[in-house]
C-alpha cells in the first residue's frame, strides 16, 4: 500500500506535526489551504475570488506532491468569513471542478489573519476514468 506526506514548508506544518497532504492507498487529504504566500504575505486580502483560485491551486499542488489530480477530489469543504459572498467562491470552483462536480460544503468561519477570506480542504480517492481503484 502507498503512503506519501507532503510538507509545503507552512510555518505550522512542524509545530502541529501535520502535513499539507497524505496519501493512504488510494486515498488523499489534503489540509485546510489558505491564501497565505510562501512569503508569509496574504495573497489579495479581501478578495474571495482571487483567494479561491490561489488556494485551489496549492491544494492541486499538494495532490500532485502525492501522486493525485483535481479530477479525483470527491469532497471539498470551504470556510468563508462572510458567505454573503459564497457566490464569488462558487464561480472560481465551479470554474475549477467543471465535470469533476465534487461534493461540496461551505460554512462560515472565522479565520486566523484580517485579509484571509476562505479556507478549503478536500478528500480525493485515485480512480481510473471508470471510477474502479485498483491495488487496494
Amino acid at each position: 500500500m502507498t503512503l506519501r506526506i507532503w510538507k509545503s514548508g507552512g510555518r505550522f506544518e512542524e509545530v502541529a506535526s501535520y502535513s499539507r497532504a497524505k496519501r493512504i492507498g488510494p486515498f488523499v487529504w489534503v489540509a485546510g489551504t489558505t491564501a497565505i504566500e510562501p512569503s508569509g504575505r496574504i495573497h489579495a486580502p479581501g478578495d474571495v475570488g482571487a483567494q479561491t483560485k490561489y488556494i485551489l491551486s496549492r491544494i492541486e499542488e499538494a495532490l500532485k506532491a502525492v501522486g493525485a489530480e483535481m479530477r479525483h477530489v470527491g469532497r471539498v469543504r470551504a470556510y468563508l468569513t462572510d458567505l454573503s459572498r459564497a457566490g464569488e467562491f462558487a464561480s472560481v470552483h465551479g470554474e475549477v471542478f467543471k465535470d469533476i462536480d465534487p461534493v461540496l460544503t461551505a460554512v462560515q468561519a472565522g479565520l486566523t489573519q484580517p485579509g484571509l477570506t476562505v479556507e478549503i480542504d478536500v478528500d480525493a480517492v485515485i480512480h481510473d476514468v471508470n471510477g474502479e481503484i485498483s491495488g487496494i
